[in-house]
C-alpha cells in the first residue's frame, strides 16, 4: 500500500441522488482526477432507502476514487432534500427512508394538511414531498420509542463520520418546519409530525466545517488524511447552483435529473417565498437560495410504459425525430410532487409521435415556468445554464429553447452537484480551487462558453 505521505491530497464531493450515487475527487488545481458512480440502493418493493447501505456504498466509492494515488483532505455531501430516517443513540437507522416521490406521502399529507398551523417564515409551499411527511411516517414506525435523532439521508454519512447529529441549513429549509429568516424550528409543526423537538439535530450552515472525519474503513484503506474534515453539504441542486454561481455570479441553473430543479443564488437576504419559488439560505453568503422543484423523470417513465411512445420520445429528445404540432398542446398533464400521477387529457391523440410530442412540450413548459419564477426575482439578464443527463440531448435542448424562448448554456461537467460539493470542501480547507476548471470536464477553460443550439422563438 502506498504510504499516506506519498499520496496527493484531494477533496471529495458526494452526490446522494434519487437514482444514482456519485463521488468525485478534486485536486487543488480544480481538476476532477477521479470519479465513481453507482445506482442508489433501494428496496425493490417500495423504493425506500437503507441509510446504512448508502454509507457503505459511499465509503466503497471513496476508496475507489482515491485508489493508490490520492488521500482525502475534506468531504462534503449533497443530495436529496427531503428523505431521512430516525436513528438511535449509536446512529443506527431505525427504519428505511421514505422517498420524496413515494405515493404514500400523499395519503399522509391529505390527512395532516387540515391540521397544520401556517407560518409565513417557511421557505417552501408545504406539500407531500417535504420532510415533515417523512417525520410523520418514521414516527409511526418507531413503535418502541428508540429514536435519538433525525438524520437526513444526505447528511447521514457525514453525521457518522463527524460523530455529530446535524442537518445542513439548506436541508432544514426543505422540512416545511423551519423558519428561513429566523433560523428557528417551528415546534408546533415538529411535534405534530416528528413527535418531539428533542429529536431535531443541530443546524449547520452549508459550507461550514463540522469536525474531523472518523472512518475505520477509510483509515484502514490508507485514503484518509489525519487532518481530514467533514464539511456541511446539503440540498443537492442549490449546491450545484452555487458551483455555477462561482463560475458566473448571478447565473440560473436548470438541473434535469429525477426532478427538474431551477436554482439561483440571490444576493438579497431574507427573500420571502412566493408562489412557485421556494427560498433557502444563501450558501456562504448573506443572500438567499431561490429554487423551484418539478417532477421530470417520473413523467418520462410513465409515458414510456407504452413502447411506441417511448421510442418516439427518445427519438425526439435526441434530435433524430422532429416533434409534431402536439408539442404546443395541453393534452399531456404532468404528474406532481408527492406521487400525483401523470395523465393524458380525454382528447389526447392516439398516435405515438403525437403523444410523445405532447409530453415533451408539457415538460418543457413546466421547466420554462420554473425558470421564469426564479428569473423574475434575479437581476435582469441572468444567464441560464443547464446540467444533468438531459442537457446532453440536443433535441431536448432545442425543444426547451423553442418552447420557453430562452437561450441556454450547457455545463460540460456531468456531475455538477458532486463537483459543487467538492468545491465547498475545497473552500473549507482554503484551497482557492477555481470553479471554471472544475466544471469544464476535462476541457480547456475556454471551452466552457455557451454552446449554440438554435430553437424556434
Amino acid at each position: 500500500m502506498v504510504r499516506s505521505s506519498e499520496r496527493t491530497e484531494v477533496v471529495c464531493g458526494i452526490d446522494i441522488g434519487s437514482t444514482n450515487l456519485k463521488v468525485v475527487a478534486l485536486d487543488r488545481s480544480g481538476l476532477v482526477v477521479a470519479r465513481a458512480k453507482q445506482t442508489t440502493p433501494r428496496n425493490r418493493s417500495d423504493l425506500s432507502i437503507d441509510a446504512q447501505g448508502i454509507l457503505d456504498a459511499v465509503e466503497d466509492m471513496i476508496i475507489k476514487v482515491c485508489g493508490p494515488d490520492y488521500i482525502v483532505a475534506a468531504v462534503a455531501s449533497a443530495g436529496v432534500g427531503e428523505d431521512g430516517v430516525l436513528v438511535d443513540s449509536n446512529r443506527k437507522p431505525l427504519g428505511r427512508a421514505l422517498a420524496w416521490f413515494d405515493p404514500r406521502r400523499t395519503r399522509l399529507f391529505e390527512a395532516l394538511e387540515p391540521r397544520l398551523p401556517t407560518s409565513e417564515g417557511i421557505g417552501v409551499t408545504t406539500n407531500p414531498s417535504h420532510t415533515i411527511i417523512g417525520w410523520l411516517w418514521s414516527s409511526q414506525q418507531d413503535q418502541n420509542g428508540n429514536a435519538s435523532a433525525w438524520a437526513a439521508i444526505t447528511d447521514f454519512a457525514s453525521c457518522c463520520w463527524s460523530r455529530k447529529s446535524f442537518i445542513c441549513d439548506t436541508l432544514a429549509a426543505r422540512t416545511a418546519a423551519w423558519d428561513v429568516k429566523t433560523r428557528t424550528w417551528l415546534t408546533d409543526r415538529v411535534e405534530m409530525t416528528l413527535g418531539s423537538s428533542d429529536l431535531l439535530p443541530e443546524v449547520f450552515r452549508t459550507g461550514e466545517p463540522v469536525g474531523l472525519l472518523h472512518s475505520p474503513r477509510l483509515s484502514k484503506a490508507g485514503v484518509l488524511a489525519t487532518t481530514a474534515i467533514v464539511v456541511a453539504g446539503g440540498h443537492d441542486h442549490p449546491i450545484g447552483g452555487w458551483g455555477v454561481d462561482q463560475l458566473h455570479p448571478g447565473a440560473i441553473l436548470d438541473s434535469m435529473g429525477t426532478a427538474e430543479v431551477v436554482v439561483a443564488q440571490s444576493p438579497i437576504a431574507n427573500v420571502l417565498r412566493s408562489s412557485g419559488c421556494d427560498v433557502a439560505p444563501g450558501i456562504l453568503s448573506q443572500g438567499s437560495t431561490l429554487l423551484t422543484v418539478t417532477e421530470f423523470a417520473r413523467n418520462v417513465q410513465w409515458i414510456s410504459q407504452d413502447p411506441a411512445v417511448a421510442a418516439a420520445f427518445g427519438a425526439i429528445v435526441t434530435g433524430s425525430q422532429k416533434p409534431d404540432d402536439y408539442l404546443y398542446s395541453d393534452t399531456f398533464i404532468p404528474g406532481g410532487q408527492g406521487g400525483v400521477r401523470p395523465r393524458y387529457a380525454a382528447n389526447a391523440p392516439a398516435a405515438a409521435l403525437s403523444r410523445a410530442s405532447a409530453a415533451a412540450g408539457a415538460l418543457a413548459r413546466t421547466g420554462g415556468a420554473a425558470i421564469q419564477a426564479v428569473a423574475s426575482r434575479m437581476p435582469t439578464g441572468a444567464p441560464v445554464y443547464v446540467a444533468g443527463g438531459w442537457a446532453r440531448s440536443k433535441g431536448w435542448i432545442d425543444i426547451k429553447m423553442a418552447v420557453i424562448g430562452t437561450d441556454v448554456q450547457v455545463i460540460p461537467e456531468p456531475e455538477v452537484t458532486a463537483v459543487g460539493a467538492a468545491l465547498l470542501a475545497a473552500r473549507a480547507v482554503n484551497w482557492g480551487t477555481p470553479a471554471r476548471t472544475a466544471l469544464s470536464f476535462g476541457s480547456t477553460t475556454s471551452d466552457l462558453a455557451p454552446l449554440p443550439f438554435s430553437g424556434r422563438r
